[in-house]
């Protein structure tokens, strides 16, 4: 195996440049010693020569083709649009580059399995970027679940409330560029972590709606009118026999709460519930029987991953968990194993997604089968 160490960093280039890979991807990548920043690529010239000097990297370009061929290049972290996640993966899998990419993986299923099968075969660590795992109060609830401390789960419930303009999305909102909307921008996340926390999903029911045209850009601009939902719904049957139900929304008016917007997370147990909140991911609300929900801080040891430099006390909790995201793609790839979440558990989230828009469209639960890896 290649050793990696803070004299022979993980070389990573970012493909998309844009504000999430300014707000997520540069500063994890910043906190850990293993890692260095070395390229950046963007359809933009005007972005790629702010990043040039905002990130202080070696090499700009449009080409992302070039990019994941660059001998100087180890990793790849696409943050693109959704219809380019395929592309620029499969050439980084061809490249024998590892990859990290933002959520949805693509635009279906379909895409989503052939960006695995190439990452698998090629021997590459492969990372779909599902941030909110990593959240303390998520972990802590994960570890309660697996000590038996709730019980045996029986009730998921996830809310994701946002108070968003009603301009436009630009791509995000047109399907051959998205694949669709709060679904897979937002419930995506979600319908994740209940995979991890309670198993695989066997059935689901589900719904979309779309209230807004969305044909004004921010400017007054007249554009296309959205394609794409921004309510989304599913109920759910696990395989291990708790039921789910989710909801999201982009038009949940004052839920602006600094631009985080509300999320709850909850799972009822045979034992105890426990519920998830954004807003205080150092916090995990716990009750049973007599015992009303009330605030728990999150232990010490799980308010990071063991190793991960990031100060959890340091700047907005709601913020810097996701500097770790990064840290488990550079240890996956220095310590030579699967990253977590893996390109597999983006296709498995993908497969239910998908699975809400056929039960919409059909008016019928949709059973989900079990994904070979």
């Amino acid at each position: 195996m290649f050793k990696f160490s803070p004299d022979n960093p993980v070389k990573i280039a970012i493909v998309g440049a844009g504000a999430v890979s300014d707000y997520h991807h540069v500063p994890g990548i910043r906190l850990d010693r293993r890692a260095k920043l070395v390229a950046a690529c963007d359809a933009s010239e005007d972005l790629l020569q702010r990043r040039r000097i905002d990130w202080d990297v070696e090499v700009v370009s449009a080409d992302y083709e070039a990019v994941c061929a660059d001998p100087r290049v180890d990793a790849v972290v696409i943050a693109t649009p959704n219809c380019t996640h395929k592309p620029i993966a499969l050439a980084a899998a061809k490249h024998g580059k590892h990859v990290m990419c933002e959520k949805p993986l693509g635009l279906d299923a379909d895409e989503v399995r052939q960006m695995y099968h190439a990452c698998r075969d090629a021997g590459v660590v492969h990372m779909a970027a599902f941030t909110y795992r990593f959240a303390p109060s998520m972990r802590y609830l994960r570890h309660l679940l697996r000590a038996g401390e709730l019980g045996q789960p029986r009730h998921f419930r996830s809310q994701r409330f946002l108070d968003w303009p009603e301009t436009s999305w630009g791509w995000r909102q047109y399907k051959n560029q998205a694949g669709a909307g709060d679904l897979f921008d937002m419930t995506i996340h979600r319908i994740d972590f209940a995979i991890d926390l309670l198993g695989p999903i066997r059935r689901v029911c589900g719904a979309v709606a779309r209230f807004v045209p969305r044909d004004v850009t921010k400017d007054g601009r007249a554009c296309p009118p959205s394609e794409v939902d921004d309510w989304s719904s599913l109920i759910g049957e696990f395989d291990g026999g708790a039921v789910g139900v989710w909801e999201g929304t982009t038009l949940a008016k004052g839920y602006g709460m600094n631009g985080f917007g509300h999320e709850w997370a909850e799972i009822n147990g045979s034992k105890r519930s426990a519920v998830y909140r954004l807003h205080e991911p150092h916090k995990l609300w716990l009750g049973g029987t007599g015992d009303d929900l009330a605030p728990r801080d999150v232990p010490v040891e799980l308010l990071k991953p063991a190793g991960s430099p990031r100060d959890p006390h340091s700047g907005v909790p709601a913020t810097v968990f996701r500097y770790d995201l990064m840290w488990e793609f550079v240890s996956a790839i220095v310590e030579g194993r699967d990253a977590v979440p893996s390109f597999y558990d983006g296709l498995r989230a993908q497969v239910v997604a998908d699975a809400v828009l056929q039960s919409h469209e059909r008016r019928v639960w949709i059973e989900i089968p079990e994904e070979p890896r």
